[in-house]
């Protein structure tokens, strides 16, 4: 019996790096995105508290994920033509005017930015909304994974995801994706009501 034979490789032994993992979920009258909060380079953490959920409007948010420099610049381009969009219309955008800027945006500079953005919130026409954008598409979705390690995260939404889940039960569904497995238990948590139409009503919390 040759026991080198039968050694465990090392790297079955080794933490798994997850990278980021992003999701959004549709609930009745709203939405919630999170995400972990870990920002790498290479096989280093550079940053462990980074919120990667950013505001686009009062009631429509994005996850980031990919380049935080370019995922950050494409947001805050969105953000300022949402304000500019608002004011010529006299109204609060639409969740899926945001996320066609978003899609026009990283299609146009495919090139130079490497960056992919979950778009979510309400409005007052389609109430709770969920967009992925990627490489050009604009989909709705009930519910939206992105990011290099969404692969961790697909099979647990695909047998949990239930339609037509309460507010709190969408939330616990985010909580439960595991998003703080590598990530020392910072997850960032954006809840998305329309409770108050005409009052910014977004809650952002840290769950712990």
């Amino acid at each position: 019996f040759n026991e080198k034979l039968y050694t465990v490789p090392q790297w079955l032994n080794e933490e798994v790096k997850t990278g980021t993992t992003i999701i959004a979920v549709e609930f009745n009258g709203g939405v919630v995105l999170g995400s972990d909060s870990r920002v790498s380079a290479g096989q280093s953490v550079v940053n462990r508290v980074m919120n990667k959920l950013s505001p686009l409007h009062d009631k429509i948010y994005c996850a980031l994920s990919g380049s935080a420099a370019d995922a950050q610049t494409i947001a805050e381009m969105v953000n300022y033509q949402l304000d500019v969009h608002s004011m010529e219309i006299g109204e609060d955008p639409q969740v899926r005017s945001a996320a066609t800027l978003v899609r026009n945006i990283s299609y146009k500079y495919k090139e130079e930015l490497s960056a992919h953005l979950i778009v979510a919130g309400w409005d007052r026409r389609g109430g709770g909304q969920v967009f992925a954008t990627l490489k050009g598409l604009l989909t709705r979705q009930p519910f939206a994974v992105g990011g290099s390690g969404s692969s961790y995260v697909y099979g647990f939404v695909d047998a949990e995801y239930r339609k037509g889940m309460s507010k709190e039960e969408s939330q616990q569904f985010v909580v439960n994706s595991k998003l703080d497995r590598w990530t020392d238990k910072h997850v960032d948590k954006v809840v998305v009501p329309p409770c108050l139409i005409k009052e910014r009503n977004t809650v952002v919390t840290k769950i712990t």
